[in-house]
């Protein structure tokens, strides 16, 4: 038997890369804990991982600490779950560059990469995945490549000429289906269901009436044929009547805030009665205009080791900070995050179920990894708290996709977990001063990534 070794905080950090297999015991001890329940933080924890899981969590005085463990000491340290993104996509976008080209098998393991060193360690790809994906997701699945576990939902049905926008988002033949018929609809989601997506995506969105929506009778057969293959259904929205019209159709998951009003009573009671899951994606609006504002934020090493050289240089440059914030784009964006803001906070305190995305990755700009962060300010900014909004980013997005093994910090669970130094539940900015991830077990060597 060996004795314990005691580590403090800064020479684990140092020694991460280096430390011993997810088989042996690691106790990690003396940091406050927040389990991603609605429990209120525990001070003075103790958690003890073994075989990538949590053996024992809880107070100091009543978890036995095992003889053989090594110790980490992280005293002034917070512990909370990873975060578990519902809304996201990879392999979009490389630097500056979006296109088919950019999804390749070794961008999205580098995304994946990048989002786990930003305490990120499950992410859904929300449609526009083409064939990679799945050999990634049996990859991260499995543990042969290192990085955030991943789920989507294959390529997703969008419009001809309409959402996705091949204008901003060109996309290669086996990224997107679109469609405005029933029948090839069908059978899109048969063929989707034969590859084992996780989830299915439907856009549903004119962009204010300057492009064509996708058929009721189309999202009505493709939301009806993914339910007889046992597939629930994530759609994108914008404005509240489209919201309503995809819950009475039978949608699971409304995979964007309502941005052109307030939400009603109507919309509130249908979520309800249906068990229909709410995602918001605020940060996706606030990242059409904020780096063009440079706040303060963006000075941080936190943000500057995720941003790829080429996006940076166009932040810093004066010119592009100046027709961004004078395009009337951006006024449009700050409207919609306001009104997001306001809807969450509605149908949070209504109690609809509410879950957690950004929909980073969908193009230079919405950072993976960074949005993360930004979505948990957003939502402490619009009046939830701090708990409740990594409440929502941990545990209730586990729930969302029916996983039962992460979200929180709990016996049995996998391991996933975000050591920070400073407490985010008395402010949300401490998430961003991240000291070190778990993954499965296992420490993640945090690198820079904006390359």
């Amino acid at each position: 038997m060996r004795f314990s070794r005691i580590l403090p905080a800064a020479l684990a950090c140092a020694l991460l890369p280096l430390m011993a297999s997810a088989q042996d015991t690691t106790v990690l001890r003396g940091a406050r804990l927040i389990d991603g329940s609605a429990n209120a933080p525990l001070d003075n924890a103790v958690l003890v991982i073994r075989d990538g899981r949590i053996a024992a969590v809880g107070a100091a005085e009543s978890v036995d600490v095992p003889a053989d463990a090594t110790v980490i000491d992280y005293r002034g340290k917070t512990l909370m779950p990873g975060l578990i993104s519902t809304h996201s996509h990879v392999g979009i976008a490389s630097g500056l560059e979006v296109g088919p080209e950019q999804h390749t098998r070794e961008n999205i393991l580098r995304q994946l990469r990048q989002y786990t060193a930003y305490g990120v360690t499950t992410v859904t790809a929300l449609g526009l995945n083409g064939a990679v994906f799945y050999d990634v997701r049996a990859a991260v699945h499995s543990g042969r490549e290192p990085g955030a576990d991943l789920f989507g939902a294959d390529r997703g049905i969008g419009v001809p000429d309409g959402a996705p926008p091949a204008s901003a988002l060109p996309l290669g033949p086996d990224q997107v289906y679109r469609t405005q018929n029933v029948a090839a609809a069908r059978e899109a989601i048969r063929e989707m269901a034969a590859r084992k997506t996780d989830l299915v995506k439907l856009w549903l969105d004119g962009f204010g009436g300057t492009a064509p929506k996708l058929d009721p009778d189309v999202y009505r057969a493709a939301i009806e044929e993914a339910h007889a293959q046992g597939l629930r259904v994530a759609v994108h929205i914008h404005d509240l009547d489209d919201a309503k019209a995809v819950v009475r159709a039978g949608a699971d998951i409304i995979a964007h805030g309502v941005r052109d009003r307030p939400v009603d009573e109507e919309f509130i009671a249908l979520l309800k009665q249906n068990d229909v899951w709410y995602v918001p994606t605020l940060a996706l609006d606030e990242a059409t205009f904020v780096y063009a504002e440079q706040p303060a934020w963006m000075q941080t090493e936190f943000f500057a080791n995720a941003v790829h050289p080429e996006v940076r240089a166009r932040m810093a440059d004066p010119e592009w900070q100046r027709t961004t914030l004078e395009d009337p784009r951006a006024a449009a964006a700050r409207r919609a995050l306001a009104t997001n803001q306001r809807n969450l906070k509605t149908l949070h305190e209504a109690g609809v179920k509410i879950a957690f995305g950004t929909d980073s990755g969908a193009n230079p700009f919405r950072i993976p990894g960074v949005a993360e962060h930004r979505e948990l300010a957003l939502m402490v900014e619009a009046g939830l708290t701090p708990l409740e909004a990594i409440r929502i980013a941990t545990a209730n997005s586990a729930a969302l996709l029916e996983l039962e093994d992460r979200g929180r910090l709990a016996p049995g669970l996998s391991a996933d977990l975000v050591v920070l130094d400073g407490d985010p539940t008395a402010d949300i900015a401490a998430s961003t001063r991240i000291v070190g991830v778990w993954h499965r077990g296992r420490p993640v060597e945090r690198e820079r990534f904006g390359h």
